[in-house]
């Protein structure tokens, strides 16, 4: 019912920025929650920031004050501005959502197929 296409990743040095973006194409589905995962090298998938359909925003403290999530509600669409970029945020950006089901109280989430982000010391 929803697939995410992510896009924005790329190559970069330490101290750049970079923006990724997240547009869901859904059908009988109400998105609550948007947001972005990372997995690095060796590394557990883990939560960077997240946004909800008002507007709460939730980041890693890894990413405080670096990174900035935003959501457009109109276009199914979310943002991560991410600045001040360091080499240990190189991973693969994976876009979430979930919601429920139109008429259901079935809940469900969703991801994206995952952009890379390096940056290089």
């Amino acid at each position: 019912q929803v697939q995410l296409v992510e896009s924005g990743g790329g190559l970069v040095q330490a101290g750049g920025s970079l923006r990724l973006s997240c547009a869901a194409s859904r059908s009988s589905f109400s998105i609550n929650i948007m947001g972005w995962y990372r997995q690095g090298p060796g590394k557990q998938r883990e939560l960077v920031a997240s946004v909800s359909t008002n507007g709460v925003t939730n980041y890693a403290d890894s990413v405080k004050g670096r990174f900035i999530i935003s959501r457009d509600n109109a276009k199914d669409t979310v943002y991560l501005q991410m600045n001040s970029l360091k080499p240990e945020d190189t991973a693969v950006y994976y876009c979430y959502c979930n919601g429920r089901l139109f008429l259901t109280s079935l809940i469900r989430e969703y991801w994206g197929q995952g952009t890379q982000v390096t940056v290089s010391s």
